[in-house]
């Protein structure tokens, strides 16, 4: 007798980390959520403070894009729109370049999450 996860196959019930099956927008959306938690790793190792911790948290959403849960759809959504407005907020004395690209990518996340594809498909889809 086969084990009871091996019934319907071997890969039944197995999480992803990225999903070809979803629209561009929302691989593009998953891969961005993988990057800016890498970067907000490497924030928090360098000292940087808390600014790491709410794009650290994105990878935790982009997993649960992936996965098709909507929690991880909502999580990644407002985690990108915060990011935004920790980076917007952290303008001292002009807009450099390196704080222009980290807002370029993190206003890219939140176009790519709130594009109309991406809503569509997470509403019929992701439960």
């Amino acid at each position: 007798m086969l084990p009871a996860t091996w019934q319907n196959g071997p890969m039944a019930d197995t999480r992803r980390f990225f999903d070809a099956s979803q629209p561009q927008t929302l691989q593009g959306a998953v891969m961005l959520c993988y990057i800016t938690a890498a970067f907000g790793l490497v924030y928090l190792l360098l000292g940087i403070g808390l600014l790491g911790l709410a794009p650290l948290l994105l990878g935790v959403g982009g997993y649960g894009v992936a996965n098709e849960k909507r929690w991880g759809y909502v999580l990644a959504t407002v985690l990108a729109v915060i990011n935004v407005v920790v980076i917007m907020g952290t303008v001292v004395y002009g807009a450099s370049l390196s704080f222009l690209l980290n807002l370029l990518f993190a206003a890219v996340l939140v176009a790519l999450l709130l594009h109309p594809q991406s809503r569509h498909y997470q509403r019929i889809w992701f439960k």
